[in-house]
């Protein structure tokens, strides 16, 4: 068994035997499917009634199917990044207790420990994720199931490309972190802030013109679009086939942004996925530089 193999499945492992870890990655998108249900699901519902013109007469089935597809896309765009953090503190508790100290002198090379952690985080990451994409898809199911075995794929695709942004994110933040207090605060401020920024919480069609032109320019936005459009493109679908005009299903799809714009421009599809797919490639070469860099300090 290669060195590379070892560590991996050590990291693996010891997050997952982290109960503090692992309960607050796991119970995050749990807490978050509640806390939406409970408090976001009749806000979200009375949005679509009370913004639906007066001759259009959805079912109840329905506007359950529109509001499930977008408390779980919320839920997920989140989910998939913040529960990436949690998964690579791994990297800062061998830090802050002195464990690197001792795989840093066994002949392991640093580069093939770097990897070890950022491999090991998307992993955990990735089981947790699809874990939670099962639960919110039972839950869709529960309210009102709209979606193609299509949307389905291109859901669990989105929650791969977002958790490896997420975990190549967390990989370069966590490189210059080392107590347990530093991870506590930036555990605090990702969860607290990501939802705002990447318009899961609130879509981004809410804000003023000039805070969505900003954050236009971050990728996380883009990710939650992607996770929004398939979450939600069977229940829109259905509204079309009974008679929904398309210029009242677009204006649908800007507030709920599953229709971006970047400085009046419609975002499409493919652009969204080839944005954040870039992002993740520039973020994960920045990380193999910035530790060949820290490397070459040392020596």
């Amino acid at each position: 068994m290669s060195a590379a193999t070892v560590l991996i499945k050590r990291n693996i492992k010891l997050f997952f035997k982290d109960r503090g870890m692992f309960l607050t990655s796991l119970i995050t998108p749990a807490i978050l499917l509640v806390l939406y249900v409970t408090f976001l699901g009749n806000v979200y519902r009375d949005s679509f009634t009370s913004n639906s013109p007066e001759f259009i007469h959805l079912s109840d089935n329905l506007i359950d199917g529109l509001v499930g597809g977008q408390l779980i896309s919320s839920i997920l765009a989140v989910s998939s990044v913040t529960v990436a953090f949690c998964s690579n503190f791994l990297m800062v508790q061998d830090k802050a207790n002195g464990t690197i100290k001792d795989l840093k002198i066994s002949p392991v090379s640093p580069s093939l420990l770097s990897m070890s952690y950022y491999i090991a985080s998307l992993a955990s990451t990735l089981i947790i994720c699809f874990a939670a994409t099962g639960i919110c898809l039972a839950y869709a199911a529960f309210v009102g199931w709209y979606m193609s075995a299509a949307d389905v794929v291109q859901l669990i695709l989105d929650v791969m490309l977002l958790a490896l942004f997420g975990t190549a994110l967390s990989s370069i933040i966590n490189l210059f972190l080392s107590t347990q207090g530093q991870i506590s605060a930036v555990g605090t401020i990702i969860s607290a802030g990501y939802g705002f920024i990447c318009g899961a919480y609130m879509p981004i069609s809410s804000f003023g013109s000039g805070l969505q032109k900003f954050l236009s320019f971050l990728p996380g936005t883009y990710g939650t679009a992607l996770v929004r459009n398939h979450a939600m493109q069977g229940a829109l679908s259905e509204m079309n086939r009974q008679g929904v005009p398309m210029e009242v299903i677009n204006e649908i799809k800007d507030s709920m942004d599953c229709n971006l714009y970047f400085w009046g421009h419609q975002v499409e599809v493919p652009l969204m996925y080839l944005i954040l797919g870039v992002t993740v490639a520039i973020l994960i070469g920045a990380y193999i530089l910035i530790n060949l860099m820290r490397k070459g300090i040392r020596e």
